[in-house]
């Protein structure tokens, strides 16, 4: 697939300042959401350069280091755990987009973002839907995007190694659950989206009640 197919269409010879929007981080039961914007010199190939789903750890850190390094200019931002909690995740999900726009040394003149929704979008912008595997600048910010949210999470597992963060990046993978039922929640669990799993038992209702009364706001 031509990756530069959408960007092609769309500038159709004129001149106009694109950036890919990609997030990285809406499912996970812990940790805050990240999002980049990348605005790539038009037509650059960068071998490899996917949907960071479909790349390994060692590709994804690979291709950050080339993305950086080629981009014309890129930003990464986060959405923390009490915006998450305040706006929801889609809505938080906007405001690390918006902030990662913001972050680019000029706000383009159309910024693609990947997926279906775009409604809390500040900046004029255009849905790509599957964008990531279909378009060269999103593809860029998908892999910006998880490779800096996957770095903070291996962080917060020096923290917090009793959860397992390094391995699994705060998503709720069997191993999680088991610790969540040990340990209860920590300060970067994300409790809205741990409700019903914590309701299933007064001991982890007790530890969700504790865990809100308790929580402090986490800088990111």
């Amino acid at each position: 697939m031509d990756l530069w197919a959408i960007e092609n269409e769309i500038t159709q010879g004129a001149y106009i300042s694109v950036c890919g929007v990609d997030e990285a981080g809406r499912g996970p039961l812990a940790g805050p959401v990240c999002a980049a914007a990348v605005i790539l010199p038009h037509g650059i190939e960068i071998e490899g350069l996917n949907d960071s789903k479909k790349l390994s750890e060692k590709k994804r850190k690979e291709l950050f280091d080339i993305i950086s390094e080629n981009a014309l200019s890129f930003g990464v931002a986060f959405s923390s755990i009490e915006e998450i909690a305040e706006h929801n995740i889609l809505g938080a999900t906007y405001i690390a987009m918006n902030r990662a726009i913001e972050k680019l040394d000029k706000i383009p003149d159309l910024a693609l973002i990947d997926g279906n929704q775009n409604r809390g979008i500040e900046y004029s912008n255009r849905c790509v839907i599957g964008g990531d595997a279909k378009c060269a600048s999103i593809a860029a910010a998908s892999i910006l995007a998880k490779v800096t949210r996957d770095r903070l999470m291996l962080e917060y597992d020096e923290i917090y190694p009793q959860y397992g963060f390094a391995s699994h990046k705060g998503y709720g993978t069997k191993a999680h659950y088991a610790a969540l039922r040990e340990y209860g929640p920590c300060q970067i669990h994300r409790l809205s989206f741990l409700k019903k799993f914590l309701s299933e038992d007064s001991k982890w209702t007790k530890s969700l009640s504790d865990a809100l009364e308790n929580r402090q706001p986490q800088n990111i």
